[in-house]
């Protein structure tokens, strides 16, 4: 069997309408499986004005905004009849779920009707946001569906190590691979570095850019950033908050921390220059499964202080290329990021180390994965 056999049905709840890490990897992904002669086609919800094109072809799916905070996302039902019509006109022979949805349900379903593997890719710790919506009480339940979910599929890949250690845990008894992810080392690169941008924020050139990365939710640790500043500020530490990024909860950061330099939502050599711009990146987020702004920072240069959390652990080496800290513990984040800002020693130790471990991280070798988890699948089934 060749990658020209195999005809991948891949079913995301969010390809492109809002760019996050997630949908970031799939379209990385779906561009590798094209280049190598591997049949893809996408099926998720869509909206008139997406963030960004989709690589490869996209089908719609009819869907609703999500009710609360959160409405920028749309979620899918079912699959209707104009789907299930494409599905069969396309004739996929492998299945991809990249989301535990009601789509990915409903893709499962497909699959087992028509007698095809699936392969399920994790990329959100989903059990851990109910804890960030005063929902904590939910969490128990999220796991028992989520482990409910992956033993239903042929195979699950996931971002590292930790993942695997996390749903083994639960009760996931399916076969998992690895499908870390990669790095743009051109865009992510020291020589990004630009003191007259930061100063066109307001950044002088002697203030310890603390920078923050990613999505403005409530989910990424925003609460625990913005103590950790006010932290900092009470140490004496001379500081300035950078953050990179947009998002629902924008407004309310602001007001947690009234001093920072926003920049907005960066992209390409912007975005490369944007983080080569940070002193050091502050990751509290426990969300995440891999986390590809750590890696990011490490490419650019930039030490991490992250969560103890899936991802990071399995990115940073403590005390080598970041420092990894208890998820809320304020005061030894503070620490962490006062003693990167006062010993140049240890901080270009930690920046050197960084970015030679995300040299490793290289696009094409790691979604080449992918395609052997399909062949593996497909192996599988035909006996």
């Amino acid at each position: 069997m060749k990658p020209s056999d195999i005809r991948v049905a891949l079913f995301s709840g969010n390809y492109n309408y809002v760019r996050d890490g997630a949908n970031q990897s799939l379209n990385k992904l779906v561009g590798h499986l094209l280049s190598r002669g591997v049949n893809v086609r996408v099926y998720s919800p869509t909206v008139e004005k997406p963030a960004f094109e989709p690589t490869g072809d996209l089908v719609s799916i009819p869907s609703w905004p999500l009710p609360g905070e959160r409405g920028e996302f749309r979620f899918a039902t079912h699959l209707p009849k104009s789907v299930h019509d494409d599905l069969a006109a396309f004739r996929p022979n492998v299945i991809h779920v990249s989301a535990p949805e009601f789509i990915g349900h409903a893709a499962i379903r497909y699959a087992r009707k028509h007698g095809l593997p699936v392969v399920a890719s994790m990329h959100t710790r989903f059990e851990t946001y109910p804890r960030y919506y005063k929902l904590g009480f939910l969490e128990p339940l999220v796991i028992h569906l989520l482990t409910r979910f992956y033993n239903k599929v042929d195979a699950v890949v996931v971002p590292a190590q930790s993942s695997i250690d996390l749903l083994r845990e639960w009760g996931v008894t399916t076969p998992i691979g690895i499908w870390a992810r990669g790095v743009d080392h051109d865009t992510f690169s020291p020589k990004r570095r630009d003191l007259a941008w930061r100063r066109s924020l307001g950044i002088a050139d002697d203030e310890f850019a603390v920078g923050f990365l990613g999505r403005l939710v409530k989910e990424k640790g925003l609460d625990i950033f913005s103590e950790v500043c006010r932290r900092l500020t009470a140490q004496g530490v001379p500081h300035r908050v950078l953050v990179v990024g947009e998002g629902p909860a924008r407004e309310w950061f602001g007001e947690l921390v009234p001093e920072a330099a926003f920049a907005g939502f960066q992209r390409g050599n912007d975005l490369g220059r944007a983080v080569a711009s940070m002193d050091v990146l502050f990751n509290p987020s426990v969300t995440e499964s891999f986390g590809n702004v750590t890696l990011e920072a490490m490419a650019a240069g930039v030490p991490v202080v992250a969560a103890r959390a899936t991802g990071a652990v399995d990115l940073i080496d403590e005390g080598e290329t970041g420092f990894l800290v208890p998820p809320r513990d304020v005061q030894a984040y503070a620490d962490r990021i006062a003693m990167l800002a006062r010993d140049s020693t240890l901080y270009r130790a930690q920046s050197d180390a960084g970015h030679a471990k995300a040299d490793g991280y290289v696009w094409d070798a790691i979604n080449e994965k992918v395609i052997d988890t399909y062949f593996e699948v497909l192996e599988r089934h035909a006996k």
